[in-house]
């Protein structure tokens, strides 16, 4: 897969990260319970839109390093976001996270899979 490819992927996981942001910030999903919480949430899913953005631009430029460390950014957060959804979210939530995760994981693959053939 491209370069060009990974960082559509990329883009896309961040564009979703924006609307399940935007959904939680503005209360339109409920009923979660402690420890999640849906601002807290919305802040995180909105922090980690900006960076994969940022690593899917940087991938563009020809810089993935930085692509590699904002997909392992977005997988860390996926983590935590996914243990507190567990523990308190819908089950939209949880399903949502448990679908995108694997796609980083993906993402990080393919990212590792390049940057080793590039290097022998």
């Amino acid at each position: 897969m491209t370069d060009r490819r990974i960082a559509q992927l990329m883009a896309f996981v961040a564009a979703t990260l924006v609307v399940a942001s935007a959904l939680h910030l503005s209360g339109a999903v409920g009923d979660e319970s402690a420890p999640f919480h849906p601002d807290r949430a919305g802040v995180a899913e909105a922090v980690i839109a900006v960076v994969l953005a940022a690593g899917a631009a940087a991938l563009l430029q020809g810089a993935r390093a930085v692509a590699l460390a904002a997909v392992v950014f977005a997988i860390a957060g996926f983590g935590i976001g996914l243990s507190m959804t567990v523990r308190g979210g819908g089950a939209a939530d949880i399903a949502y996270h448990a679908a995108t995760l694997p796609v980083l994981l993906l993402a990080l693959a393919l990212l590792s899979r390049r940057a080793a053939s590039i290097q022998v």
